[in-house]
């Protein structure tokens, strides 16, 4: 791809994406839709998604992000469901929709087929996260479908290579299929366990944000590299070392953290834009490769296929979910009671996403004997319809079926407690620590810098239990939103009077950043107290 398109994709996706936030509709469900209605503008560039490119550079960092902002606790104490989900769910998948394929559509190979199943099978990361993000769904729902979206890529993209190997003719067989998943799996969890460490260990001995921040772009794609490398899953790897690096990112020093959420807020946002909208972008390049097929008989055959995959989570789903804590009383004890609503939320929310389409383009164009590839044509359509189906009509539906499903939401007066309890814990070892510093002569501070430390202290602590207390009756603001705003303006004043010192050259630039640096990190301060 040329760099004007590629940086036309980019500030589009952004634009898009940017203006989704002012709407109630899902920034994915118009990044898609304006990406179906700009491939038809004519002069627009054809995009053609090359899983070379989305597989090794896009998908990496989009896992990480994911995995790092996960919590590694709570994907532990869900590992049964997000396993049978991650794992289990997309075997079943693969089995069950590439039968039915095989069934519905003529001439498509029973092995293709499969190969069908295994392009469909995974619910996509992305769309996972950002709708979960969206309408709020209750933590367990959150962090099983998270869960799930991390490691499901891994099991399709072995069941897909399994699927193509008895496809093309290479003799392909149930225990070679077997041991290649096993091999794929093993070996990923394996160099990300061996990776995580040294990886971290770099990460707290460098003295620079910049340098830690450096390492911390390279660390994804590294990790996919090596374990693609030794035929293991690059996906599994990164996921493995960014769960690692998030569950001890506060052993890195504090300027790389606040540097490390920005820069990956931003790789995020254009990433995830542009996966977006890349996958409307696709529409001509599918339609063009239809041409041996009849119209109606294709578009009957994408809503069967989307109506079996939307079917086929429910018929694994609840199952999943309740036999296991029929046949185990170690399960009844040990988990909490699941409702009937929230695995109907975990079976709707099963969008399929670029993953698929990278896959899917992966699809060799000849088999065995240079003969074409037996129902490729057919495989890209069905998955474009399939992505498309289920980003628009579940994407668009699932924020509405939450609120009639009127699930609980999170306790936010509950949480906010516990917060207020854990700093109070805090504050007193703070301020047990600041007596046994000042008592040593070679900490000796004036009476008002040493009360300085002490109101800044009190100032955290009380912070949160202000946010429990009474709101203002005129402006309804919390105690704690009203000190935030006033803060903020007081220094928004400030910084008004540098730069007019640096516009009449009573103050240089250089002198005017370092000002305005400070400000900055004491606004980010006010602000984040109460977040």
């Amino acid at each position: 791809m040329h760099v004007m398109p590629l940086l036309l994709l980019i500030a589009g996706s952004a634009a898009v994406a940017g203006a989704a936030r002012r709407t109630p509709v899902p920034a994915p469900l118009l990044l898609v839709a304006a990406g179906l209605l700009v491939s038809y503008v004519p002069g627009v560039p054809e995009y053609t998604l090359d899983p070379h490119v989305v597989l090794p550079l896009l998908l990496p960092p989009l896992l990480y992000t994911a995995a790092t902002d996960s919590s590694y606790l709570d994907l532990r104490a869900q590992i049964r469901p997000v396993a049978l989900l991650s794992v289990g769910y997309v075997l079943f998948a693969t089995f069950a929709v590439g039968w039915a394929a095989y069934m519905i559509v003529p001439d498509l190979s029973l092995t293709a087929a499969l190969v069908l199943g295994a392009v469909v099978a995974p619910p996509d990361a992305v769309a996972a996260t950002a709708v979960a993000r969206r309408v709020g769904l209750p933590s367990r729902v959150t962090t099983i479908l998270q869960g799930e979206s991390l490691v499901n890529d891994a099991t399709a993209i072995t069941a897909y290579k399994v699927a193509v190997a008895a496809a093309v003719g290479e003799g392909a067989t149930w225990a070679g299929g077997i041991g290649e998943f096993l091999l794929a799996a093993l070996g990923g969890v394996g160099v990300g366990l061996v990776l995580m460490v040294p990886i971290h260990w770099m990460r707290t001995h460098l003295t620079e944000a910049l340098l830690q921040n450096s390492l911390s772009l390279l660390t994804p794609f590294f990790a996919y590299a090596v374990a693609e490398q030794v035929h293991a899953s690059g996906v599994l790897a990164v996921v493995v070392v960014a769960l690692y690096l998030g569950h001890r990112n506060w052993e890195v020093d504090f300027a790389t953290r606040l540097q490390e959420e920005a820069v990956w807020k931003m790789v995020a946002f254009i990433l995830e834009s542009a996966v977006f909208a890349l996958i409307g972008l696709q529409l001509p390049v599918i339609l063009r490769g239809l041409g041996e097929y009849e119209g109606a008989h294709a578009a009957w055959y994408a809503v069967a296929l989307f109506v079996i995959v939307v079917a086929t989570r429910f018929a694994w789903v609840y199952p999943a979910t309740y036999l296991p804590r029929l046949l185990s009383a170690r399960i009844r004890k040990r988990e909490e009671n699941p409702t009937w609503k929230g695995s109907f939320v975990i079976s709707w929310a099963g969008m399929r996403g670029v993953v698929s389409l990278a896959i899917a383009f992966s699809i060799p164009l000849t088999a065995d004997g240079g003969e074409d590839f037996p129902g490729r044509n057919m495989i890209l359509f069905l998955t474009f319809t399939t992505v498309i189906g289920t980003l628009v009509v579940q994407g668009l539906s699932l924020p509405p079926l939450i609120r009639v499903l009127n699930l609980p939401a999170r306790d936010q007066q509950a949480e906010t407690l516990a917060e207020a309890n854990a700093q109070a814990q805090a504050s007193r070892a703070a301020e047990r620590r600041l007596d046994e510093l000042l008592s040593d002569e070679r900490n000796t501070l004036p009476p008002p810098l040493a009360d300085r430390l002490r109101t800044v202290l009190e100032r955290r602590r009380n912070a949160v239990w202000e946010r429990l207390g009474q709101v203002n009756t005129v402006t309804g603001e919390t105690v704690d939103d009203t000190y935030r705003r006033l803060s903020r303006e007081m220094i928004g004043a400030e910084r008004a009077v540098f730069v007019k010192l640096r516009d009449g050259r009573f103050i240089d630039d250089e002198m005017l950043r370092t000002l305005l640096r400070r400000l900055d990190l004491e606004e980010a301060a006010a602000f984040r107290e109460g977040t």
